[in-house]
Parts: C-alpha cells; sequence; structure tokens
C-alpha cells in the first residue's frame, strides 16, 4: 500500500477521535448548561406552601375533566409543585424519514410554569444531536447542535413563546393536578371533551382534550406554529395515548405518538415513552 494512503488513512482516523473526545468535552458543557437553567427553575420551590386536593377544588370544572382528575388518582394528594422525568423514543424530520433513537429528561415548575427539556438524538452511527427546548417565565427557546458543538437550531420569538407554551399545555397530562391552576381556564365541550386555554405573560394558546369514559385523555389537538419552508405557520398539532401507567400513585399517559394533524393525513414525528417519573422532587437526576 502506498505510503501517502497510510498517510491518509491516519489522519482520518485521528480526525475522528479528536472529534469523538472534543464533542464529549462539549457535551458535558451543553447539559451543564441545560442543569443550570433547571437549577434556576426549581430554586426555592421546596419552600414553597403545598396542599391536598380535594373533591371539593374541582367542583367548578366541566365533568369531563373531573372525571379524568378522579381516575389519575390526584385526590387526596399533595398537589403537584415540580415534575421531573425521563423519557426515551424515536423521532424523525420527514414523513417517510428515518426513525432517530431519542432519550430525554424533563423538569417542571408549575406554580410559575415552566420546562426544560434537554435531549440526546442519535442521527447516525457516530453522528448525534444535543438539544434543549425552554419555556422559562413565558418565552421560549430551542437549541440543537451537532456534536454539542455546532449549532443547526437557534430558535426564540413570539412563534417559539406560543409553541412552548402549548407543549406545557399538552403535557399538562403528566401532572394531572396543574389543570386547577388558575393560568388554565375549561369549557365543555360534550361528555368527552373539554377545551382548555392557558393564559401567562400576556400569551394565550388553547387545546382539546379528547377523553373515553373511563376518564384517560385519549388524545390532544391544537393549534402551534410549524416552521415550513422557513416561515411559521399555525397548524394541527398534538398527541394520541397508546399506554396509561401510574407514577408516585398518578396515572398518566406513558406511551404517545406527538403528531402533526394534516388534512391529508397525520404526520407522526415523534413516539415517547416515559421511563420514569417523579413529583415534587425539586433537583437534578
Amino acid at each position: 500500500m502506498p505510503k501517502w494512503i497510510l498517510v491518509v488513512i491516519f489522519l482520518i482516523i485521528l480526525f475522528l477521535l479528536l472529534l469523538i473526545v472534543v464533542s464529549r468535552i462539549a457535551r458535558v458543557y451543553f447539559v451543564k448548561n441545560g442543569e443550570n437553567l433547571v437549577a434556576n427553575l426549581l430554586e426555592g420551590i421546596d419552600k414553597e406552601s403545598s396542599k391536598t386536593i380535594e373533591r371539593e377544588d374541582m367542583k367548578k370544572l366541566p365533568a369531563p375533566v373531573q372525571k379524568w382528575l378522579t381516575n389519575s388518582n390526584v385526590i387526596g394528594k399533595e398537589e403537584v409543585k415540580t415534575v421531573r422525568l425521563k423519557q426515551q423514543g424515536r423521532m424523525r424530520t420527514e414523513k417517510n424519514g428515518k426513525w432517530m433513537p431519542t432519550k430525554g429528561e424533563q423538569y417542571f415548575s408549575i406554580s410559575e410554569p415552566g420546562f426544560i427539556w434537554i435531549a440526546d438524538v442519535k442521527m447516525a452511527p457516530l453522528v448525534q444531536l444535543s438539544g434543549i427546548d425552554t419555556f422559562i417565565a413565558g418565552s421560549g427557546k430551542m437549541k440543537i447542535k451537532v456534536f454539542s458543538l455546532f449549532p443547526v437550531v437557534d430558535a426564540k420569538g413570539p412563534e417559539m413563546d406560543s409553541g412552548t407554551m402549548m407543549r406545557y399545555l399538552a403535557e399538562m397530562m403528566w401532572y394531572p393536578s396543574a389543570a386547577l391552576k388558575p393560568y388554565i381556564k375549561w369549557d365543555e365541550i360534550d361528555g368527552t371533551s373539554a377545551k382548555a386555554t392557558m393564559e401567562y405573560n400576556g400569551i394565550s394558546v388553547s387545546g382539546v382534550f379528547y377523553f373515553n369514559e373511563k376518564g384517560d385523555i385519549l388524545r390532544f389537538v391544537g393549534k402551534r406554529y410549524r416552521e415550513v419552508n422557513g416561515k411559521y405557520v399555525l397548524s394541527d398539532w398534538g398527541g394520541i395515548n397508546k399506554e396509561f401507567k401510574e407514577f408516585n400513585g398518578i396515572r398518566i399517559p406513558s406511551k404517545s405518538d406527538v403528531t402533526w394533524f394534516e388534512k391529508d393525513e397525520e404526520f407522526r414525528w415523534f413516539e415517547v415513552e416515559i421511563t420514569d417519573l417523579q413529583y415534587n422532587v425539586p433537583s437534578l437526576y
């Protein structure tokens, strides 16, 4: 084998090794930044007073919402102030695109609504995306980097504020007692559906929760901004729940498909499973 080929192979291997080492170091800093955001989000919450949820607290809610909260086992339990959870699943960016394995941690504050989502997406062998999605004080941001180094998404603005608030509203099904918070208003549609409107820091989003006769949430649909050809377009978005499980005695959807509901068909782009969930533990995993 010619000597120059050996040199090229050596340089390629050296570059790959260097990239792996540098990306691992970069990921440590990337995750550390996310953890600092979590610490700020959860600071002081453990000192907040809490109460036990009583049936009387639900009397003004629509009937299907009351049935959901009862079925979720929140009555007699302490109201949720914080949530931390682990999830796994897979996502894709196009209808017929390749599914990419995903793992993430998410942290929520409830009294002052907010969340931090820290995730890794395996794009290809040796190629990984690191992402942080945040909703803090009514503002939303998303950052995604390849190898935790090279930015591919750095989104913020009114559409992100609305979109992350919509996500918070939809994911309320993982922390049902938040349905009682004053920033959530309810309107009954019929015996198995109700519209929720969230208003916070001058922003308002709405969506419809659909329940079965037992009180489980089957799906959620609301208008969320979606980037199409470089522009944000309000589109039907939501989730379809496939399985349910109890965490800390609270029954929630444990497996869900996150979907864009298009006119001709559904674009199922994220399949997610909750693998661990803890309430009122205001600290990092």
